[in-house]
This record gives structure tokens, C-alpha cells and sequence, in this order.
């Protein structure tokens, strides 16, 4: 915790000029959400994708986390497992509107097995 003050530099840094684009970064993970929603192989609560950070489950005929996660970064997606049936995506400032519909479709080509 000694560096802190770097972390909190950044974070400060954030929201002094990134304040009001902060809601396209929310709008982009919903989108994604919103996609993954209509796969019967994603277990996502749609009421709690209200942030840029989306986290979802995987259901049990889907393949488990580390594999879509492997599978996404063949196809240059970054994801991340938070369990052997869930999965964290985050989306920010570097990552356009295009780019999310893209990673929707790369995620749920991945669990449907496509």
C-alpha cells in the first residue's frame, strides 16, 4: 500500500477529464449484456449490468470459464474467470462502441459453441 498515491493519481486523473464519457463505457458493457442475455447458455442479472464492469455466469452445458476466456483471447478479446463459471469483462475509454458489439458477438459465438 505504499504506492497508493499512484493509484490514487489515476483515479483522480480519471475523473477530472473522463467524468462525462464514463457513461458510454456503462452503455457499452450493457450492450454487451444485453447480447449475452439472449443465450440460454449465460446466467446474467440484465438489472445488475449498470457499470462498465460485467460479470456473468456460465451455465452448465456452456464451457466453463477458462475456456471462453482462452477462446476470446485467440479471437484478441481480454476477458477474465472469477470462477471455474464466471467470467469479468470491462470496458473503458480505449474500447469503442464497434469494438463491444464485436466482443458480444465473439462471446456469444464462444458459449454457443459457434
Amino acid at each position: 500500500m505504499r504506492q497508493i498515491g499512484i493509484f490514487a493519481a489515476a483515479g483522480l486523473y480519471a475523473l477530472e477529464r473522463h467524468m462525462e464519457r464514463l457513461a458510454e463505457d456503462h452503455a457499452n458493457a450493457r450492450l454487451i449484456a444485453e447480447r449475452l442475455a439472449g443465450s440460454k447458455r449465460v446466467v446474467i442479472d440484465l438489472a445488475a449490468a449498470q457499470t462498465n464492469i460485467l460479470v456473468f455466469g456460465l451455465a452448465p452445458d456452456a464451457p466453463d470459464a477458462p475456456t471462453v476466456v482462452a477462446r476470446a483471447r485467440e479471437k484478441g478479446l481480454l476477458i477474465f474467470a472469477f470462477g471455474p463459471r464466471t467470467v469479468r469483462a470491462v470496458t473503458h475509454l480505449d474500447v469503442t462502441r464497434e469494438q463491444c458489439e464485436r466482443a458480444a458477438e465473439i462471446l456469444a459465438g464462444i458459449v454457443e459453441g459457434r
